[in-house]
């Protein structure tokens, strides 16, 4: 495995860190396989009771890579439809671990990365930190994220956040149940460390089959969920190639302002 995921153990706890800083632990390919490798191992190890992800240096993610988003414009429907299934399938790993999930959201996090949050059993995360689902304004869609996000934060705020592609603060971010808590830089690790505790006390046992209830009362499967991502695999590998996806991401890589801005 590469470095885009740093493993760490303590007693029981298991935390991945991504760990590419220097492009604010942005996906590519190899951050996607590797995250999801490491959630698999995770889940099927014994010793692992509670699996803690967050980011290394000042963000958490910032979604996908300069690099990677420049290759896929540059690809088929059929590569944009393959890439997406790959990231469909981290998010489905991650939201259906057989273990709790803490999000230790340690800076900002845009689009994939709110996928990231969504996907978590709990969400901490400092009260500086900003969020984005902007999609749309590279004429695209958070399709493979969207049946996580949507959960978490419901209908409404989703349908808000997916049409204007507003970034906003930790506060807000709390209100609509991204975050659970948003606290200061310096109380991040004792909160984390608090709810730990609160999970310690429970039977692992127990746990896996309180999440799957929720889940499967909310009527998310992982059968139900793989239909819906091969659909959203589709969708988004369609906009990916069509003339307004092509503009926006051109726009995007050329620093300048999509053709539909008119208020640029």
């Amino acid at each position: 495995m590469s470095q885009a995921v740093q493993i760490a153990d303590h007693t029981g706890i298991r935390e991945l860190r991504l760990n590419r800083p220097k492009v604010h632990n942005a996906f590519d390919d190899q951050l996607i396989a590797d995250l999801t490798a490491a959630l698999q191992a995770a889940g099927s190890d014994p010793a692992v009771r509670v699996v803690v992800l967050t980011g290394v240096g000042a963000s958490f993610s910032a979604g996908a890579d300069l690099n990677w988003m420049r290759g896929m414009a540059k690809a088929s429907e059929a590569e944009n439809r393959e890439d997406s299934l790959r990231l469909a399938a981290l998010m489905r790993t991650l939201q259906f671990l057989p273990k709790p999930t803490i999000a230790r959201v340690n800076g900002p996090a845009y689009g994939g990365g709110v996928g990231l949050i969504a996907c978590c059993d709990i969400a901490i995360g400092v009260d500086t930190a900003k969020f984005g689902l902007t999609e749309v304004k590279l004429g695209l869609v958070p399709a493979v994220i969207s049946p996580y996000v949507i959960a978490a934060i419901g209908l409404r705020n989703a349908r808000r956040l997916f049409l204007t592609g507003e970034i906003f603060d930790a506060e807000m971010a709390e209100q609509i149940g991204l975050l659970h808590q948003a606290v200061p830089a310096d109380y991040l690790d004792d909160t984390v460390h608090e709810m730990l505790k609160l999970l310690s006390k429970a039977g692992p046992t127990a746990q896996h089959e309180a999440k799957r209830l929720a889940l499967g009362i909310y009527g998310l499967t992982e059968e139900s969920v793989e239909r819906i991502d091969r659909d959203n695999a589709a969708l988004i590998a369609r906009l990916r190639v069509s003339a307004e996806g092509q503009e926006g991401l051109s726009a995007f890589l050329d620093k300048r302002a999509p053709m539909w801005n008119v208020n640029n």
